[in-house]
């Protein structure tokens, strides 16, 4: 496989990152964790002006009809840059579920979504924010009506009960949707990971103890390329699951981002010292949200079952 960007995707990485550098995600995160979503619903409607929302969407329903490579693109930068939203259900699970060329017109055009689809997901992300929001039950989608509101690990994750209400559809697709869902989680638990990774080689080059800087020392360094090498392992599974989304390449890429990402939280935390324990820090943004979507689309037990069955059947 050629895991190599070709211009265009580069070109496209690059300006979400200068979008996103642009935009104070940092303050965006704590807008949206504080109530205050005004802020980032403005820098919603900008990706979405730039294509995030339609990547997956047929052109012949005003879509880009882009591949999941571009999709781990975007969310990898999402992840990087910490920013707050229903973006995989609005961006990856529903565009892979929804059939109606009228809802995926809303989609493609930015309308903020979401979805709860139990088991593995059992709630509505910011449901109480969404324009839309659904319920899928087994292969019936379904409206669903916000009943109230969850706290997560993750502040900036706004989670909601909700209750079926009026039948849509049946679909065909939920496997898909439910792929490209845990196929974006992986992406943005690797950007996440490179941000907390880049954060703490910047922190350990600038905090001095005993005279010299605690990154000279070997004990922080093998930490730190440990996790160098986690996510550079992680890296192609899930630009290899963008090439060919298959469920068994999906899981892989979804445990091996979740683990790096966990190790790149836990590195990230132990080299800042209590300072990264406070919620004031920005290090807590990246932290908590890896706890988070370790388990979000699936938990690593879930994907590792679902590739012993994948290899042994």
């Amino acid at each position: 496989m050629r895991f190599t960007a070709t211009a265009e995707q580069a070109s496209f990485a690059e300006s979400l990152d200068k979008l996103l550098g642009a935009s104070d995600p940092v303050a965006v995160a704590r807008s949206w964790a504080a109530g205050d979503t005004g802020p980032g619903l403005a820098l919603w409607a900008r990706l979405a002006e730039q294509g995030v929302n339609a990547l997956v969407i047929p052109e012949s329903a005003g879509g880009m009809g882009a591949s999941p490579v571009e999709l781990t693109i975007a969310f990898e930068a999402l992840g990087r840059h910490g920013v707050p939203g229903p973006w995989v259900e609005s961006a990856a699970f529903l565009p892979g579920l929804v059939e109606d060329p009228a809802l995926l017109e809303r989609l493609a055009e930015g309308a903020v979504a979401t979805v709860a689809a139990p088991p593995r997901t059992p709630y509505a992300l910011d449901g109480e924010v969404a324009e839309i929001v659904l319920f899928l039950d087994g292969d019936t989608l379904s409206e669903a009506v916000v009943q109230g509101g969850l706290t997560s690990v993750d502040a900036t994750r706004r989670l909601a009960t909700v209750a079926p209400g009026a039948t849509l559809t049946t679909t065909t697709t939920p496997i898909r949707a439910h792929d490209l869902a845990a196929l974006a989680t992986a992406a943005q638990l690797l950007g996440a990971g490179e941000r907390l990774l880049a954060d703490s080689v910047t922190y350990v080059k600038q905090r001095r103890q005993f005279g010299r800087e605690i990154g000279s020392y070997q004990a922080i360094k093998h930490q730190l390329a440990d996790v160098r090498i986690a996510l550079d392992f992680a890296r192609p599974l899930v630009q290899g699951a963008g090439l060919d989304p298959t469920s068994r390449a999906v899981s892989a890429a979804k445990v091996s981002a979740a683990e790096a990402a966990h190790l790149a939280s836990r590195v990230g935390l132990q080299v800042h010292g209590a300072i990264g324990y406070t919620q004031e820090f920005d290090l807590s943004i990246w932290i908590t949200k890896v706890r988070a979507l370790v388990a979000a689309w699936g938990t690593p037990a879930d994907h590792r079952a679902r590739l012993l069955r994948e290899l042994v059947s």
